[in-house]
């Protein structure tokens, strides 16, 4: 009760704060600087570094699957689908927040990424779904080959093309971009896509992907809805379950997880956004096992429970 009592009491003090801090447009001009850092010098984000998973990632014959998923970690999915690898919200760093020249203001890792950008196989596409520093984290995108194409949400391609991305395509909801036979298409969602304070013209978006007669949908952050509905049927609903208490207003509980998968008529969930970061109240192990609950009998649906699995579409 004191955890969340003094929890709340940060809540109410950080809004507070940020209400002060919008009004002040140095403050707000530095917000956006420390917004845009590429972690160069953040030396001291490598000091106790998280733990290692405790999985390895089964890459083998990775290009010759149709539909196949590792957990990295978080929002971080490698996907094969068709003959196409897409790498969803890349996040390898220690730590995602504001940039404070030798280290990062913001959640640390609880555990560490499962797969480091060399590890990588070649990537085709990298999917971005919105602007905060949980999905879209710019020291790791500064580790990728910026010949990659990116696919983002409306208003958010200045976050990488000084980072010399000039493959970006923007999508709003509804619109879609074609790679070699892939087709992604933004999807809307209940969020929000502001990286700072007042940057609130920015887009968010989920995106299903089809290839090869094959269909997954990658939900990005999102509270419970019903727009997911006609997305289906899918092969695969990738989905953030984590990061409920105390905002329900813009991430869904895993039991709402469940009733949009089911919505979706989604074959297999991989659950994610999870025991990674710790960005919310409720314990790390909680979403998981709210989820399984939630699937009951069906809970051999739920695919890739820990960082580092690997998944593969049994034909």
């Amino acid at each position: 009760m004191y955890i969340r009592g003094f929890g709340r009491m940060f809540v109410a003090s950080w809004r507070t704060y940020t209400d002060f801090l919008k009004r002040k447009q140095i403050a707000l001009h530095l917000a956006a600087k420390l917004g845009r850092g590429r972690g160069q010098m953040r030396w001291l984000d490598q000091v106790n570094p998280p733990p290692a998973a405790t999985v390895r990632p089964d890459l083998s014959r990775w290009e010759d699957r149709e539909l196949s998923a590792v957990w990295i970690g978080h929002a971080t999915v490698l996907l094969r689908i068709g003959r196409m690898t897409v790498l969803t919200d890349p996040v390898f760093s220690n730590r995602v927040g504001l940039g404070l020249g030798l280290a990062t203001l913001g959640p640390r890792r609880y555990i560490a990424a499962a797969l480091t950008p060399r590890q990588l196989p070649k990537v085709d596409v990298i999917l971005s779904s919105h602007a905060h520093f949980d999905h879209l984290d710019r020291p790791s995108l500064a580790m990728l080959d910026r010949k990659t194409p990116v696919v983002m949400a409306d208003k958010t391609r200045d976050l990488v093309w000084d980072l010399g991305f000039r493959n970006v395509t923007e999508l709003r909801w509804g619109e879609t971009a074609r790679f070699n036979g892939l087709a992604i298409t933004a999807r809307q969602v209940a969020h929000w896509g502001a990286r700072t304070f007042l940057d609130r013209h920015r887009g968010y978006n989920g995106y299903l992907l089809e290839s090869s007669g094959r269909r997954v949908l990658y939900g990005g952050d999102t509270a419970y809805q019903e727009w997911f509905k006609d997305a289906g049927p899918v092969n695969l609903a990738i989905m953030g379950i984590g990061a409920y208490d105390p905002y329900i207003h813009a991430h869904a509980s895993p039991e709402q997880v469940w009733t949009m998968v089911d919505q979706m008529r989604a074959d297999f969930v991989m659950p994610v956004h999870h025991s990674t970061f710790r960005l919310s109240h409720e314990p790390m192990s909680e979403p998981l096992q709210r989820i399984m609950n939630a699937a009951g009998k069906e809970r051999d649906r739920i695919v890739i429970r820990e960082v580092g699995e690997t998944w593969q579409l049994e034909n």
